[in-house]
């Protein structure tokens, strides 16, 4: 089982940018799609980006198309979220998330077995 530790959130102004990190460990990170999925108070927790294991392919929520991007390094069993553009709505709890089948990714929670804690990004108007 892969465990997961977020990092990078914060406060920021309305149009910037954040990157956040997910640090992998006590698995074979590269057999992994990897997923960030996001959760506003009194929300359900929400899709927004996935890779597959090689990197290849990715596919995101319409919301945050052309703003976010997802990658990953299988050398330092890291995935990252690069985030411009930002706006208050995407206020949430982020997280990232591992899906065995690591060749296809995926838009459905019930499809990833892991969950790291989540990091928080609040973005002011």
């Amino acid at each position: 089982q892969v465990q997961l530790v977020e990092s990078g959130g914060g406060l920021v102004q309305a149009g910037g940018s954040l990157r956040l990190s997910c640090a992998a460990s006590g698995g074979t990170f590269r057999l992994y799609a990897m997923g960030w999925f996001r959760q506003a108070p009194g929300t359900e927790r929400e899709f927004v980006a996935a890779i597959n294991w090689s990197g290849d392919s990715t596919i995101y929520a319409d919301a945050v198309k052309g703003r976010f991007t997802i990658s990953r390094d299988n050398a330092k069993n890291t995935v990252y979220l690069q985030m411009n553009t930002l706006k208050p709505e995407d206020t949430a709890v982020y997280y990232c998330a591992a899906k065995l089948a690591g060749y296809a990714t995926s838009t459905y929670r019930y499809m990833y077995n892991n969950w790291g804690q989540g990091t928080q990004v609040t973005v002011s108007s």
